[in-house]
C-alpha cells in the first residue's frame, strides 16, 4: 500500500465508522433511558401508526371506564334513598297499626296522624334528589303526562356508553327510578299503579307522597293492603337497580380488560428489549472505543514519510 500524504484513506475509513458506531450508541442510549424502541419516526413508522391508534383506544377505554364508575355510584346513592323510602312506608305501616289501637284516645291518634303526613311531605322531597345535578328519579311529568310506574318515559333513562365508540357502539340504558309513583296506588284496586299526583286528583288513587301537610293523607284513607302493594314496588324499584348496577360492573371489567389487553400490544410494538438493547450498548460502546483508537493511529501516519523525507 502507498505510503501518502495528501489522501489519507485509513484515517477517512476510521472517521466513517467513528461517526455510524457513535449515531448507534447514540440510538441505543435514546431506547434504553426511554424504554421504547421507537424514539423517532424513521425508526418504525408502520409501527408508530399502530401504536398511536392504540393508544387512542386506551385513552378513551379509561374515559369509559370512569363513566362507567360515576354511572354505579349513580345507581348506589339512588338505592340508598330507595331503602330509606322503604324504611318510612314501614314506619308508615306501624302507625297505621298503632292508631287502630282501641286505647288510643283521639289525641294520641292525631299524633299518629301529624307524624304520619310528615313523612309523606319527606317522600315527596326524596323524590327530588340528585346526584351531581342529576335527577335520582324519574320526574313526574314526562312526554304525554305523568310518570307512571314501572313505565319508560321521555327524559327518564341515562344512556351509559361502555365502548370506545360512543353512542354507536354498546350503550347501557338505565331507568331512572319512578319513586313518586311508585307510590301512588289505587286504593280501589290495590295492585293497580298509578301515575303520581297530589291528593287533587282521583279520590280513590292514594299516594304517600305530598307536596306539603295540606295536601298529604291521613291515616284513615288507606288500607293496609295499599302499605304492603308501595313496599312491593319499592323492592322492585331496588331490583331493577341492583340489576343495572351488575349489569354496569360486568361492562366496567370488560372494559378494563379490553384496556389491558390494548395496552399489552401496545407494549409488543414499542416497548424495548432491555436484555437486546443492553447487549447492542456494550457492543457500540465497544466499536466506539475502536474507531478512535484506529482514527488516532490513522492520523498519525503521515508522520512515517516525514521521517523518511528527513
Amino acid at each position: 500500500m502507498p505510503l501518502n500524504i495528501n489522501t489519507n484513506s485509513a484515517a477517512s475509513l476510521a472517521s466513517y465508522n467513528l461517526s455510524k458506531n457513535n449515531a448507534s450508541l447514540q440510538k441505543s442510549l435514546a431506547r434504553l433511558s426511554s424504554g421504547s424502541r421507537i424514539t423517532q419516526p424513521a425508526d418504525d413508522a408502520g409501527g408508530l401508526a399502530v401504536s398511536m391508534k392504540l393508544k387512542g383506544s386506551i385513552n378513551r377505554l379509561q374515559g369509559v371506564e370512569k363513566n362507567i364508575g360515576n354511572a354505579i355510584s349513580f345507581l348506589q346513592v339512588q338505592d340508598g334513598v330507595l331503602e330509606s323510602a322503604g324504611k318510612i312506608v314501614d314506619r308508615m305501616a306501624e302507625l297505621k297499626a298503632l292508631s287502630q289501637d282501641v286505647l288510643k284516645n283521639s289525641s294520641d291518634i292525631a299524633n299518629y296522624n301529624a307524624e304520619f303526613k310528615n313523612l309523606q311531605v319527606q317522600l315527596h322531597q326524596m323524590g327530588d334528589t340528585k346526584f351531581n345535578g342529576v335527577s335520582l328519579f324519574a320526574t313526574t311529568k314526562v312526554a304525554g303526562g305523568n310518570a307512571t310506574f314501572n313505565t319508560v318515559g321521555s327524559g327518564n333513562t341515562v344512556s351509559i356508553y361502555t365502548s370506545e365508540n360512543g353512542g354507536s357502539g354498546s350503550v347501557v340504558s338505565i331507568n331512572k327510578a319512578t319513586m313518586l309513583a311508585a307510590l301512588t296506588i289505587d286504593s280501589t284496586s290495590v295492585g293497580v299503579k298509578k301515575a303520581f299526583q297530589d291528593s287533587t286528583g282521583s279520590a280513590t288513587i292514594k299516594s304517600f307522597a305530598a307536596s306539603a301537610v295540606g295536601s298529604a293523607i291521613s291515616l284513615g284513607a288507606v288500607s293496609v293492603g295499599v302499605y304492603s302493594q308501595a313496599l312491593q314496588n319499592i323492592a322492585t324499584l331496588r331490583a331493577e337497580n341492583g340489576g343495572s348496577v351488575s349489569r354496569l360492573q360486568f361492562a366496567q371489567e370488560s372494559a378494563g380488560q379490553q384496556r389491558t389487553n390494548l395496552e399489552a400490544a401496545n407494549g409488543r410494538i414499542v416497548d424495548v428489549d432491555i436484555a437486546s438493547e443492553s447487549t447492542l450498548l456494550a457492543k457500540y460502546n465497544i466499536l466506539v472505543q475502536a474507531s478512535a483508537s484506529m482514527l488516532s493511529q490513522a492520523n498519525s501516519s503521515p508522520n512515517v514519510a516525514l521521517m523518511l523525507l528527513n
